[in-house]
């Protein structure tokens, strides 16, 4: 394959697993000498990480859902421009944890604000950059909660209902349905050696192309 930087994204809803996953993500690529730093979303830099603290807070406030959208992609544009870029264009590789999908699905299909103004700030923030490629956990949606509640304390999104999640997990799904070239689906609900194994199977048949 090219030995062009490339950048893969892993999306999901709660309780998939991803931060297991990303360390086998990152292992696999390392083990193949590939030069690859981790990130993730919202977060990444030492500011985006304090506007993720702002996200993720629990608080007697509404947090407006425009506000909150503006506001993830704040945490993005510093994210892309000190951090993500830059590792590009010196030839790293990027795996990050959540990117402009989970935005479509928390806030477009989640909090049912609109598409087309998503679709806008992401050209906005990020010109023509995208993912070049995306691995999606998915799981049912109770099955993912039951995980999330038994590890830690819920943060604001975490604490949402049941159907808030139906709806993102719908989100994400869709999205990998109109972009099936840059996504690929792993059955997060399997035990972790199946899952894994279907991650691999995704990134040999990526690094062949």
């Amino acid at each position: 394959m090219s030995s062009k930087a490339r950048f893969i994204t892993m999306e999901g809803t709660e309780g998939v697993g991803k931060s297991t996953n990303l360390a086998f993500v990152e292992q696999y690529l390392r083990d193949r000498n590939i030069d690859v730093i981790v990130t993730r979303e919202p977060g990444g830099t030492p500011l985006a990480e304090e506007i993720r603290e702002l996200l993720l807070k629990k608080r007697d406030e509404n947090f407006d859902p425009t506000a909150e959208l503006l506001t993830v992609f704040a945490a993005r544009a510093q994210h892309l421009n000190n951090c993500i870029k830059p590792a590009l264009a010196k030839g790293q590789w990027v795996l990050c944890d959540r990117f402009t999908d989970a935005t479509y699905a928390y806030q477009g299909w989640g909090r049912g604000l609109s598409l087309e103004h998503i679709c806008t700030l992401e050209n906005l923030v990020q010109e023509t950059l995208r993912p070049d490629l995306t691995l999606l956990l998915d799981i049912e949606t109770k099955v993912g909660l039951a995980r999330a509640s038994a590890r830690a304390e819920l943060d604001r999104f975490e604490s949402e209902e049941v159907v808030f999640f139906d709806r993102v997990r719908s989100g994400y799904l869709e999205r990998a349905k109109a972009e099936s070239q840059r996504f690929s689906v792993i059955d997060a609900g399997q035990t972790l050696v199946s899952v894994q194994k279907d991650i691999a199977a995704s990134l040999f048949e990526y690094l062949k192309v």
